[in-house]
């Protein structure tokens, strides 16, 4: 089976992530990186055995010869570079989260339908353990109605890490906190629950000296009828305390916690008991010359080439990206409209 080929633009943590997943995946291949950083660009390059490299973006689209562009570039740079990766007639995989407006999102998904192109969007806790076997009590029906859903993301972020970015912290390039820190976590609530028809709460600068927020706690409802809660922080003392959610049904709790959403931490489900033996404690990942936190990545990877040739179906496209983007887009409205009343 010929292998996949793939480029990156975007050569910071996460594009790092992305070209060790490719290098290990034996059904993929990197063919071109690219950052405007040459020396970053350079490094990486020479670490995977002097990879092609760019420091022009619409250079690597004229002369590479890929099947898949991934973008891991800051957020609000998601959206052209999709946009133009797709006039160029290649398939997409673009970092979370897909954009930073609705506006945005439906651009690019019309730019992939206009070219025949595929545009996919990275939601590797979709494949969590804990994260499937919930999903598959819920599509089961096992739970009864859904009541409630409470999501609690308390993190830390020091200062200096959104000092030493140009973007971090920038209501127009970074977008928030909801963008950066809780994009995963709220697709999650709308895959389980459907999307937020109403939001309300609030959210404050309270320890950092950036523009967007660090802090924020909102209500919201769904279309399914769920109630839900939703509260965020980067302000937590010295490291991550918590990254959570809980489910409250008509005939069974669950509760899905550890630092990745990689634990279960309480299950009771009518009728539906958990299995013995699965394994849900995290395990950081390394892929040849990578190694860090844990990450799905690779399942994200794994997905795309199953969808190419026509084994899997299990991945997420422009349509479904959008989602969490059109919920986040909501919530800062509404409370950004509130500081303004």
């Amino acid at each position: 089976m010929e292998k996949l080929k793939f480029a990156l633009v975007g050569c910071g943590s996460i594009g790092k992530r992305h070209v060790a997943v490719l290098d290990a995946e034996e059904q993929a291949e990197v063919v071109a990186i690219c950052d405007q950083d040459e020396a970053k660009v350079a490094a990486l390059s020479e670490l995977y055995d002097t990879l092609p490299y760019y420091t022009s973006y619409e250079q690597m689209l004229d002369e590479v010869e890929a099947d898949i562009i991934v973008i891991a570039t800051p957020h609000a740079l998601h959206a052209p570079m999709a946009i133009q990766a797709a006039n160029k007639k290649f398939n997409v995989l673009v970092e979370k989260p897909m954009a930073l407006s609705l506006q945005d999102c439906h651009a690019m998904n019309e730019a992939a339908y206009k070219n025949e192109v595929k545009l996919w969007v990275v939601k590797q806790n979709r494949y969590n353990v804990p994260v499937k076997l919930t999903k598959e009590a819920i599509d089961q029906g096992r739970l009864g109605k859904i009541f409630m859903i409470k999501c609690d993301i308390l993190w830390n972020r020091y200062q200096g890490y959104y000092d030493d970015s140009v973007w971090r912290g920038s209501i127009e390039k970074e977008g928030g906190a909801l963008f950066t820190q809780a994009s995963h976590f709220i697709d999650l609530l709308i895959w389980w629950c459907g999307d937020v028809i109403e939001a309300k709460g609030k959210m404050e600068t309270q320890n950092h000296n950036i523009e967007t927020e660090d802090s924020g706690i909102v209500t919201l409802k769904f279309n399914s009828g769920a109630l839900g809660s939703l509260v965020w922080t980067t302000c937590v003392f010295n490291k991550n305390y918590e990254g959570s959610i809980t489910i409250v049904g008509e005939r069974g709790t669950i509760k899905i916690g550890g630092k990745y959403l990689n634990k279960i931490e309480f299950w009771e489900v009518e009728g539906f008991p958990l299995q013995e033996g699965i394994e849900f404690s995290d395990k950081p990942n390394a892929y040849g010359k990578y190694q860090g936190t844990s990450s799905n990545h690779d399942k994200v990877v794994k997905a795309i080439i199953g969808q190419v040739n026509r084994e899997r179906k299990d991945t997420v496209d422009g349509f479904e990206g959008m989602k969490s983007v059109a919920a986040i887009e909501m919530i800062y409205n509404q409370l950004r409209n509130n500081e303004s009343a």
